[in-house]
């Protein structure tokens, strides 16, 4: 009866719901322990890196077990959910027949994949593992395929390719650790997943060798060598600060923008543009039939002179590959939309722009916008980008600097548009008028190539009618 209730529970695990994610946040379980859940059945959401996403479960039965609480954030291929799928139904007199059939259902055919599931794909079942008690012995275990191999590494979870075998498994801030403590990290003894070195592992390793530095002789027990006292823990006043863990969509984008900052060598020009004519054709615009029911502004216009732009000077569309030491030209313009959302920045892209026309990116554009403030844009939504378009306008400032989104060429800021004396054919009269700010790659972009794109969005947006003869 145990053998038949227990070969009959799965264990769900955490999926990698977008490229190269390796952790999310359980933000709220919908099933308790008890609840019957059906195959596609929504039991918990998520927030990775990039989104919030809700998660179906691949099976029919009922829940046993809730492995993590609300709040927890757990590695992708980590089982969150167990779900006994006999449901405590069977009869104790089917037990013995149930039994083999449970366990033929067990093996898995070698490379069998990953479980498909609404928002993407599990991780391979072997491509993780359960992190070990401290001190227990971690054996060294090879992927049993090449494709768990893969999908272990990728995932920041599996062994190192067959070729660095002889070298400790350990991330970059442990081996900085046991450089500066004087540790060789091929003395230490793993306790991480698949015999990976933590910090605790070097620290330990350091332990010993402390007191060992100068015995105390046995005939004075009385006088020890006095331990350093413990450093106190930082305090601060909570009446006065609040500290807010950082994860999530602030954690990853903190990463990117250090990433692009010090990565991407930035060059940003400047031009005030009178936008006066511009925004009198958008009032046009929201009158035209052919836009009823969509959302026309400005930001309509000024991503489609950018895209115009672009098409005019096409080597500005280009990404970075450090890897083949290549400048990779895209013939497509997936345009980003830098959206500030209660989750923080994020950008989500509407894929091939360049091909759209005025309404049908007016359409987009106010998908993306709905669908960002409500929290549901996808992970496939915020990936390859080409440019952005951040409108820092709508809080009321004049531009900034903005930094690129990694794997991007350019950025273009918008700033307020603003009643301002200008001189418009020989006198001063008051004219609507914005500063633009473009950011962009010097390694891909050179002052010329980045000055003309600039100039002509500046150009489209005093003299709209170029929409047409430039197009």
């Amino acid at each position: 009866m145990t053998t038949m209730t227990e070969a009959s529970v799965r264990e769900f695990k955490m999926p990698d719901v977008g490229e190269g994610l390796t952790e999310a946040e359980i933000l709220k379980w919908y099933v308790q322990p008890g609840d019957t859940v059906t195959d596609g059945q929504v039991v918990c959401e998520v927030e990775t890196a990039k989104a919030a996403v809700e998660l179906p479960i691949p099976y029919d039965g009922v829940v046993r077990e809730l492995h993590f609480p609300e709040g927890t954030t757990v590695d992708v291929g980590t089982a969150i959910i167990a779900v006994d799928l006999a449901g405590g139904a069977a009869p104790a007199a089917e037990a013995p027949a149930a039994q083999p059939e449970a366990a033929q259902e067990e093996p898995k055919p070698e490379g069998s994949g990953r479980q498909p599931v609404l928002v993407g794909y599990g991780v391979a079942q072997t491509s993780t593992k359960r992190r070990p008690r401290k001190g227990a012995d971690v054996p060294h275990q090879e992927p049993s395929t090449p494709a768990q191999a893969l999908q272990s590494e990728l995932n920041g979870h599996g062994p190192a390719p067959a070729v660095m075998s002889d070298r400790p498994l350990a991330k970059p801030p442990v081996r900085k650790l046991a450089k500066d403590l004087g540790v060789d990290l091929a003395t230490v003894t793993p306790t991480g997943p698949d015999g990976i070195i933590t910090r605790e592992d070097v620290h330990a390793a350091v332990a010993p060798s402390a007191p060992a530095a100068e015995p105390v002789p046995q005939a004075v027990p009385a006088a020890p060598v006095a331990a350093p006292a413990p450093m106190a823990a930082a305090t601060y006043d909570t009446a006065r600060e609040t500290r807010i863990p950082v994860k999530g969509v602030r954690k990853a984008t903190a990463a990117a923008m250090v990433g692009s900052a010090f990565t991407a060598p930035h060059v940003t020009e400047f031009v005030t543009v009178d936008v006066t004519r511009t925004m009198k054709l958008v009032e046009e615009l929201k009158q035209d039939k052919e836009f009823a029911g969509l959302r026309v502004n400005p930001l309509l216009l000024i991503s489609k002179a950018l895209l115009v732009a672009i098409k005019r000077n096409p080597e500005v569309n280009a990404s970075w590959d450090e890897a083949n030491q290549e400048i990779v030209q895209k013939h497509y313009v997936n345009l980003g939309i830098a959206a500030a959302t209660p989750r923080g920045l994020i950008v989500p892209n509407i894929k091939d722009a360049h091909a759209r026309t005025l309404p049908q990116l007016a359409q987009a554009l106010g998908e993306l916008v709905s669908t960002a403030r409500d929290g549901k844009t996808t992970p496939a939504a915020m990936q390859g980008g080409t440019v952005t378009i951040t409108n820092v306008g709508v809080f009321g400032v004049d531009t900034g600097t903005p930094i690129l989104n990694p794997g991007e060429s350019a950025i273009l800021a918008v700033g307020a548009i603003k009643l301002q004396p200008w001189v418009h054919k020989g006198k001063v009269k008051p004219r609507q008028v914005t500063t633009l700010a473009l950011s962009f790659d010097h390694r891909l972009v050179d002052g010329e190539l980045g000055s003309k794109v600039l100039a002509d969005v500046a150009a489209i947006l005093e003299q709209p009618k170029r929409l047409i003869t430039w197009a």
